[in-house]
């Protein structure tokens, strides 16, 4: 049996219980989560908690569960890229191909466990032991930035920026086919899909509402090249915005793209910038990751086949 440890962070304020766990632990069904409820496995504030509970930021929030692989998150002499690190937070540029933290099917080599080496130890517990310090995730085929909060306070007060919409987050992304507007916004809830617990669906269970701001940079053959703005921040948001529109992500084979796109593995997707105020000083912060060999090279194959130049 392993607890898992949790404090409620200002973007889940007044959220029932079962939905919170739900955000916290993706990797547990339903009706896992449902039974610990109902076995009395899960404490809020040091008692027992009811279905209908709903969390207030700060409460403390515990769940007995059995895991058949134990996960823990050691320490690994892994490299990665610091762009910018405090006594308070980290930026990382984190590369495609890396798992954000140890989980089912990765339980090493993952960037907690290089921020863990990084850092000493020295990661906010909010998030449990298996999600040090981490404040947002990207996916393991993301690129680009992650904020990375080293204490609690710090932790909170990024969490808060999130829940206000104030913390700016910009990726870049290949779309197949063309968007209909080259201008506009996303507004679907999105929620755990019916038929794939490990997929998000807008017609989802227990939908939360989504944001997602885009404009399309070019227009290239087949392939739209676009800025996305994130206004919330659910997982896999703008990879099942696009495809609800019928302009999947290139590359994500998850939600409709195609497969090996001009060699491309995995999506076209990149978190280019961060925007956020320090926790600590109160100075507005803003940095910038260049697009990444793999995206780049994408570009120019697309480019070329269609004929681009310049």
């Amino acid at each position: 049996m392993t607890t898992e440890r949790f404090t409620v962070t200002a973007e889940y304020a007044s959220e029932r219980i079962d939905r919170f766990l739900s955000s916290m632990l993706p990797d547990c069904s339903r009706s896992q989560l449902q039974k610990l409820l109902d076995d009395g496995k899960v404490l809020r504030n040091g008692a027992k908690a009811a279905k209908s509970d709903k969390v207030r930021p700060g409460d403390r929030v515990e769940a007995e569960i059995s895991d058949p692989v134990e996960l823990s998150a050691v320490p690994q002499d892994i490299p990665i890229e610091i762009v910018y690190e405090d006594d308070a937070l980290l930026v990382v540029n984190k590369p495609k191909g890396m798992v954000v933290h140890p989980a089912p099917g990765n339980p090493d080599g993952t960037l907690v466990n290089a921020l863990l080496w990084h850092c000493k130890g020295r990661l906010s517990s909010i998030n449990g032991v298996i999600r040090p310090g981490i404040v947002h995730r990207i996916d393991k085929d993301t690129s680009g930035l992650l904020l990375v909060a080293k204490t609690d306070a710090a932790h909170l007060s990024l969490s808060a920026q999130i829940a206000s919409h104030s913390l700016t987050r910009e990726y870049r992304a290949v779309t197949v086919g063309h968007l209909k507007e080259e201008k506009g916004t996303f507004s679907y809830p999105l929620g755990r899909s019916r038929n794939d617990r490990k997929k998000q669906a807008v017609d989802g269970l227990n939908p939360r509402s989504a944001v997602t701001h885009y404009e399309v940079l070019e227009r290239i053959g087949g392939f739209d090249y676009v800025a996305f703005q994130l206004e919330t921040g659910r997982t896999h948001q703008i990879r099942v915005h696009t495809a609800y529109v019928g302009h999947p992500v290139a590359g994500d084979t998850v939600y409709g793209g195609e497969k090996n796109t001009y060699g491309l593995q995995g999506q076209c997707l990149h978190a280019m910038t961060l925007g956020f105020e320090h926790p600590t000083t109160g100075e507005r912060l803003t940095f910038t990751a260049p697009l990444p060999e793999y995206f780049t090279s994408f570009l120019q194959k697309i480019r070329n086949v269609a004929g681009v130049t310049g």
